[in-house]
């Protein structure tokens, strides 16, 4: 697919997800394919909701992550709902990163639990992994993983002054003692409103994606998604045109076409070799229900992300 000079799609060719059936309702996507067969995703709503897969089109709903909420989440909320889940897979287990916080405050902490199948039900929390406060000038939510030069960094957080960074202990999974919070990305204007980090690595450059704008309004929301790039894992991360998105650069990879609105909330997971984007959309032909958005990510001759 042909790129515009600055690298972004232009909105006529944005291609629709994958047709998927089943349970389609979803919000904050994170999927993985399961060593023993199949997939699992994980998503804000419930506590921590999850449908599980055969063949990556067909979804079925398929509980919580967990049975009941760990008690500690009601320091943080009082509904015992988390949000934005991330799964990996390392160390011979699964890793699931999830946030607790109420709307509008910086008050939250991240949590992580292990399995051994990844499945819902079997996961063991693990308590409190990285927490803000309102003396903060960041927020604790949206966690994202990866492993870079040796180490294990931990991408996360929203307007609060955009997108954070710190090191995590591999054998625990939580942050390193006086870590470092790196700064990757924000806005220029308040409310800055950058949100729901993930990074992946391809070839010599970390592509660190990002959602900018409103969530969370079904038809009303802005959501949309934008990329750049860095060779260190701790940036700067410029877009196509060298802006850093530490001054409100990034190219636009996907935004709202057609009944696809404020498409958002997104993750990458490979499957047979290949990368796809997960990631949620407000449904305009179904007053504005957020659904599972699935398409394939490829990349140019010159590095930067495509969606087919």
């Amino acid at each position: 697919m042909a790129l515009l000079p600055n690298a972004a799609q232009a909105a006529e060719s944005y291609p629709d997800p994958r047709p998927i059936t089943g349970q389609q309702i979803i919000h904050d996507p994170t999927v993985i394919h399961l060593k023993s067969g199949g997939y699992v995703a994980y998503s804000t709503g419930g506590i921590i909701g999850a449908r599980l897969s055969k063949d990556g089109k067909q979804w079925d709903d398929s509980g919580n992550a967990f049975a009941e909420p760990p008690s500690w989440w009601y320091e943080y909320n009082n509904t015992g709902d988390p949000w934005a889940p991330d799964i990996s897979y390392r160390a011979g287990k699964y890793w699931l990163y999830y946030a607790v916080s109420s709307w509008g405050t910086n008050h939250s902490a991240i949590g992580v639990a292990t399995s051994s199948s990844g499945l819902p039900g079997t996961w063991t929390d693990h308590g409190k992994v990285f927490s803000s406060e309102r003396t903060d000038h960041w927020n604790a939510i949206d966690p994202a993983l990866i492993k870079a030069d040796g180490k294990l960094w931990m991408s996360f957080g929203s307007y609060w002054t955009g997108i954070r960074m710190v090191e995590l202990n591999p054998a625990t999974g939580k942050a390193v003692e006086d870590t470092t919070v790196h700064h990757l990305a924000t806005r220029p204007d308040v409310p800055y409103a950058v949100e729901g980090p993930y990074i992946v690595k391809h070839g010599r450059h970390y592509y660190l994606f990002a959602s900018y704008d409103a969530c969370c309004s079904g038809v009303n929301s802005t959501y949309k998604i934008k990329v750049g790039r860095s060779t260190d894992i701790k940036g700067p991360y410029v877009d196509s045109t060298g802006k850093p998105m530490l001054e409100g650069g990034g190219d636009l990879l996907l935004e709202g076409h057609g009944r696809f609105i404020g498409t958002g909330g997104q993750s990458v997971f490979k499957d047979k070799g290949e990368d796809w984007l997960a990631y949620h959309y407000y449904d305009a032909e179904d007053n504005g229900t957020p659904k599972l958005g699935l398409n394939r990510l490829g990349w140019s001759r010159d590095g930067w992300p495509v969606l087919k």
